[in-house]
Order: C-alpha cells, then sequence, then structure tokens
C-alpha cells in the first residue's frame, strides 16, 4: 500500500506539482506523453534543478506557441475527450477541469457552459492539469493526503483586471478545505493548483504516520525571501499494523426494508462488519448511523456498495486499531447434526466458544425443534467438548459458587 502527502506550506500551481512529481521519481516522459496527446498546439515540458532557500528542488517548464485562444468549458470538455489518453487521465482532467468552470461561473455570476478560461484555459494550464493527473496515475496511490494550503494575500492582476489574493476562484475551489494566508503577501495557489487538489486530494492533514520511502520537491517560479518556494511530495507505506478503516454515514430518508439487504451486500464486498444504530437527527428526524469497520484493501469495494445500495451522498472515515483473537473453526455432533463451532485464544488458552447459529437455525428446521433448545444442546456440547477457562482457576471457582 502506497499512499502521499503534499507539503502545501508554500501554496501550489500546476508547475510546483509537475515538479513535485518528476523529483519524486515519475518520468518526466510520462507526463510529456500525455501532455502530447493533447489535439492543441505542440507543447513540450522541460525540467531542471533549481534551489530555493539552499533547498534543492525541480522546476518543470511548459514550452507553448503563442496563442491568444480563449476556451470555454466546452471547448476543453470537446478536445479532453477527443484526446487518445488513458481513461483514469481523461476522465480526471475532465473533473479539474469541470471544477474550475463551475468556480468561475460562480464568481462571474455566468454559467459553468459559458465560462470563458483565459488564463486557465491557456495551453500551458492544459499541460499543467494533464501532466499532473498522469503522474498521479503513474504513481497509482492508494491514498493522497495534503496539509492546509497557504494561498497568500494581498492582490494580483489577471485577465479582468486587479483582484483581490486569496482569488474568488481559488476560495470556491478549495470550499471547506483548511487554507491558510501563510507568511507571502502575493498569491502562492493559482485556481489551476486548487482545482488539482480539490480534485485528487483524499483527505487534509498533517503528516500521516508512515514509513517515507521518497520525496519530491516541486518548485514555483518566484523566490520569495519569506520561505522556500517549494511544494512537498511525500511517498511511503503507512506506519505500523494495517488495521482497519471505520467508514460511517448518516441515513434519514431510506426505506427501512433495505436494510438487511445494505448490510450483506456490504460484507459481500470485503466489509469485516457492518450495523445500525438508530439516532435522532436535526429537527428531530429519526434515522440510522451506518457504520463499516473493513480492511484498507476492501475500501474501494465497500464505498462503492455504500453509495449504489444507500441514499448516502457522503461519509466519514476514520483509522481504527484491531485487536483480533487467534481463531480456528471446529464442529461438534449434536441430535444427529453436524454445528460449527468457533473457537479464539488468547496467548494460546481457549476463551471463548461459540457455535455457528446459521447451523443451528438450519438443524432445527429440520428436526423440527425449537431454535432455542437446540441452540442450548449444541452449546452444551460444545463447551464440553473444547473445555476451557479465560482465567487460571475459574472453572473452580464457578464450580464452588454452584455449590454454595
Amino acid at each position: 500500500m502506497t499512499i502521499g502527502w503534499l507539503d502545501l506550506a508554500a501554496g501550489a500551481s500546476g508547475d510546483m506539482l509537475l515538479g513535485a512529481l518528476v523529483d519524486a521519481g515519475v518520468p518526466l516522459e510520462v507526463l510529456a506523453a500525455a501532455v502530447a496527446a493533447l489535439p492543441v498546439e505542440p507543447v513540450t515540458l522541460t525540467a531542471e534543478p533549481v534551489t530555493r532557500h539552499g533547498l534543492g528542488g525541480t522546476r518543470v517548464h511548459v514550452h507553448t506557441p503563442p496563442s491568444d485562444v480563449h476556451r470555454t468549458w466546452a471547448d476543453v470538455r470537446a478536445l479532453l475527450s477527443a484526446a487518445p489518453l488513458p481513461a483514469a487521465v481523461r476522465d480526471g482532467a475532465l473533473a479539474v477541469f469541470q471544477r474550475l468552470a463551475v468556480a468561475e461561473g460562480r464568481v462571474h455570476r455566468v454559467p459553468a457552459e459559458d465560462v470563458h478560461f483565459h488564463e486557465v484555459g491557456a495551453l500551458d494550464a492544459l499541460a499543467d492539469v494533464v501532466g499532473v493527473v498522469a503522474g498521479f496515475a503513474h504513481l497509482a496511490l492508494d491514498r493522497l493526503t495534503a496539509s492546509p494550503v497557504a494561498l497568500g494575500s494581498g492582490s494580483a492582476r489577471g485577465a479582468h483586471g486587479v483582484v483581490p489574493v486569496p482569488g474568488p476562484a481559488v476560495l470556491e475551489l478549495l470550499a471547506g478545505v483548511p487554507v491558510l494566508a501563510g507568511p507571502v503577501p502575493a498569491e502562492t495557489c493559482t485556481p489551476t493548483g486548487a482545482a488539482l487538489l480539490a480534485a485528487c486530494v483524499d483527505e487534509w492533514t498533517t503528516l500521516p504516520p508512515m514509513r517515507v520511502q521518497r520525496v519530491g520537491s516541486g518548485a514555483g517560479g518566484r523566490d520569495p525571501a519569506e520561505l522556500p518556494n517549494l511544494l512537498r511530495l511525500v511517498l511511503g507505506e503507512p506506519a505500523g499494523p494495517a488495521g482497519a478503516l471505520l467508514l460511517a454515514a448518516n441515513v434519514d430518508d431510506l426505506d427501512p426494508r433495505v436494510w438487511p439487504g445494505v448490510l450483506t451486500d456490504l460484507l459481500g464486498a470485503g466489509a469485516s462488519d457492518a450495523w445500525l444504530t438508530p439516532i435522532l437527527m436535526k429537527k428531530g428526524r429519526p434515522a440510522h448511523t451506518l457504520s463499516v469497520l473493513c480492511p484498507p484493501a476492501a475500501v474501494d469495494a465497500v464505498q462503492e456498495v455504500l453509495f449504489a445500495a444507500t441514499s448516502t451522498i457522503g461519509l466519514r472515515r476514520q483509522p481504527v486499531d484491531k485487536v483480533a483473537l487467534d481463531r480456528t473453526e471446529d464442529s461438534v455432533t449434536v441430535l444427529g447434526g453436524r454445528i460449527g463451532v468457533k473457537l479464539a485464544r488468547s496467548s494460546g488458552r481457549l476463551v471463548n466458544v461459540s457455535v455457528e447459529f446459521d447451523d443451528v437455525a438450519a438443524l432445527a428446521a429440520t428436526l423440527q425443534l425449537p431454535v432455542k433448545e437446540v441452540l442450548r444442546a449444541a452449546t452444551a456440547a460444545a463447551h464440553a467438548a473444547f473445555p476451557g477457562a479465560a482465567f487460571p482457576g475459574a472453572s473452580a471457582r464457578l464450580a464452588d459458587r454452584e455449590g454454595e
């Protein structure tokens, strides 16, 4: 499992992300090939080592011919759809530009379809978006996290005149994301950088527990006095035991008759456990919290089932530690039938013996006996076949109590 973390203390831009990817080991040819697939004027990429405040990094330059084309969201969508790109790269780039179109539309009070991208529709921004998406696709990270984003302060001149920093489109794109001004009195996060972050980052956090394998530093064009103008990409493996993830969602608008099938489907997708908790939401609405415990490898499949089978539009993800006893399976003969038995041991000592209820219910139906009678007989047979006690001397103490 490979995870990544972005250090955004100096902000973010498309070229900084490109530089960080190359510096972290993504071949420049991977990014250049994706950019070359665009049906536009020839665009090339070059990389050079640079320093910022004495720290080394990589700066990627996007070389474009002169162009005064102002593309709309429809134009960009058409050229990306026509490009012979891998599906993941094409769809990822489309998602980034859609975010840009919606944000610019809100800022300028026009429909997203009518937005003329100006700066962000230029060839270098197309290259930034497609190259960055291709770079992350090459890394195939299981999870990408990032620090809060430094946006800068002051003002800047754009296609429409002087605009405040942070730019209105940047704030739209990063709504709900932890941000700060940072020490540099200038724009440190561009709309393209903001859109890429919003589309690619899974979680906003400090550096997560990890075993670091590689670090890539992407340099911006400026070298401000306040701090090194570097965006860092840290790659590695999660530290400590793999553990599990707890997924949770509050749902107040699903027919309750659907829930048994939902739980079954989640378990079938690889969840370790799934359960419902009745809750009371705002305005007194009755609802359920759906909780799903799953190993990291099953998260994508479980999330797909969760969104497809329920009406939720979001969920919470929380890493949890899990302590599991050593478990084995066996069986006992009860009333002429076989009943499965689960045995749990701690430090080699048998501490729990339980019977498979489905086997009990099936045998009860076959014998036309009450389930509780078969369960009682199966439990007694299991404990007789596999004697054990959680603590030394417990059996003797229980026997003494029964004799009182």
